[in-house]
């Protein structure tokens, strides 16, 4: 568990749920609120770390709550709307949200942003992670050397960050189901091992100074080659 609380201020049932349910899959706490109004009430209840607020709402709308919630919170606000103008954009941006998605949505890109958006909070490089020779470009899911680069698909992306972000320590395999295909999953381990083995023929290819190696019956580890 990473432990990071987040607010979701959505006024749509299915969308608070369906966010809810893959959000809390990655590790995070959710807490939903239906309108700006029960936003701001949990607020003064709840430890947040970042806000994922619809625009439009009814009772309060997330541009109003979100202006209110700047008076005294400064953590990363995410604006979701279906309205895609410059302008609204601009407003939301202009009044304290950090981020801005346009509906609909992929669950990845919004869990990118995320990640992106509590690592400025924590100060850290919010856009890529390194280890050797090799880089992993966090918004554009792009795994790099000085002699190429491989853009990852989804579930790659998630297991190559998992290994960059814990460095020289092993993994289990069942961390990697847990966290990338869902704590309910109907997957085997074995599916661990076919993306670990796509992750290891790229970085062969690219020519990485570093590996995943294997602990038989344990789990992954990323490690720089001797």
């Amino acid at each position: 568990m990473n432990g990071d609380s987040i607010l979701l201020v959505e006024d749509d049932k299915e969308i608070r749920q369906g966010v809810e349910i893959f959000l809390r899959s990655q590790g995070y706490q959710v807490f939903q609120a239906e309108n700006g109004l029960e936003g701001l009430k949990l607020l003064e209840e709840r430890p947040i770390d970042l806000a994922i607020v619809d625009v439009m709402m009814p009772v309060m709308d997330g541009i109003t709550m979100t202006a209110k919630l700047r008076e005294k919170y400064d953590f990363p606000v995410i604006f979701l709307s279906a309205k895609t103008e410059e302008v609204d954009k601009i407003l939301g941006l202009n009044i304290g949200a950090d981020d801005y998605m346009t509906k609909p949505f992929s669950a990845q890109e919004l869990l990118a942003r995320i990640r992106a958006m509590t690592r400025v909070s924590r100060g850290m490089d919010t856009n890529r992670l390194t280890m050797g020779n090799v880089m992993l470009d966090l918004t554009t899911y792009e795994l790099s050397t000085p002699t190429g680069s491989f853009r990852l698909t989804g579930k790659e992306f998630q297991m190559m960050e998992m290994l960059l972000s814990n460095q020289r320590r092993l993994i289990p395999t069942e961390r990697f189901l847990e966290k990338i295909w869902g704590y309910d999953t109907d997957a085997e381990v074995h599916v661990v091992w076919v993306y670990i083995s796509y992750l290891r023929k790229k970085l062969a290819s690219l020519g990485a100074t570093v590996q995943i190696r294997v602990a038989r019956n344990a789990g992954y580890s990323l490690e720089e080659i001797p």
